[in-house]
C-alpha cells in the first residue's frame, strides 16, 4: 500500500507544507528530528502520515518537547512499518502509565463490572499484538489550532477515509490548499 507523508511547519505567515519521504525513519526520534529540521525557531511542526485506505497519523513536535502522537486506527497502523514505529511508542507509554493513575485504579476496584470489561478489552488487544482497534494516542494535540478532540476522533471512526480525514484536518488548520498542492 502507498504511503503519503507531509511536514507542516507553523510559521509567522501560517503553515509551510512539504511532502517528505520516510525512508530513513526507523524510530520516533528519527521522525521527531525530521520534523524539527522543518521548524522555524521552536514553532510547532506536524507530520501527517497516511497509508492509503487503512489509517492516518499525526505527530506534533513542539521544540525539544516529546512528540505527541495520534493514530486513527492503532491495530491497522501496527501492521505497517511506519505505523508500528508510532503504535509501539504509544503502547509503551500506555504500559508505563497504567498504574500511575490512582484514580483510575480505585475506580476499577470499586466497579468490578468495568474491571471485567477492561480485562476483556485487554485480552482482545493482546490477541492483536497489544494494539487496540480504533483511535490511539493524544486526540487533544490539535486543540490549540482549532480542532477539538471530538472532531479528530469523529474523523477516525469506522468508515472514515484517511485521505479525506487529513484533508478535513488541513482545512480546519487553514492549510488545506497547500496540503492538496503537495499530494
Amino acid at each position: 500500500m502507498a504511503y503519503f507523508a507531509a511536514v507542516l511547519a507553523r510559521t509567522e505567515d501560517g503553515w509551510d507544507v512539504s511532502e517528505t519521504e520516510l525512508d530513513n525513519v526507523e524510530t520516533l526520534a528519527d521522525l521527531a528530528d525530521l520534523a524539527r529540521e522543518a521548524a522555524q525557531d521552536d514553532d510547532s511542526v506536524l507530520v501527517f502520515i497516511e497509508q492509503e485506505d487503512a489509517w492516518f497519523a499525526i505527530v506534533r513536535v513542539d521544540g525539544e518537547d516529546d512528540p505527541r502522537i495520534f493514530v486513527s486506527d492503532g491495530a491497522a497502523a501496527a501492521r505497517s512499518s511506519y505505523g508500528s514505529v508510532l503504535t509501539d511508542e504509544l503502547v509503551d507509554q500506555a504500559g508505563e502509565s497504567e498504574f500511575g493513575d490512582l484514580d483510575n485504579l480505585v475506580a476499577e476496584l470499586e466497579d468490578e463490572e468495568a474491571a471485567q470489561e477492561q480485562e476483556d478489552e485487554d485480552e482482545d488487544a493482546a490477541d492483536r499484538g497489544g494494539v487496540p482497534v480504533g483511535p490511539l494516542g493524544d486526540s487533544h494535540l490539535l486543540i490549540e489550532f482549532g480542532l477539538a478532540s471530538e472532531e479528530l476522533l469523529g474523523l477516525s471512526g469506522e468508515g472514515a477515509v484517511p485521505g479525506d480525514a487529513l484533508e478535513e484536518i488541513a482545512e480546519a488548520l487553514g492549510c488545506g490548499e497547500v496540503l492538496e498542492a503537495v499530494r
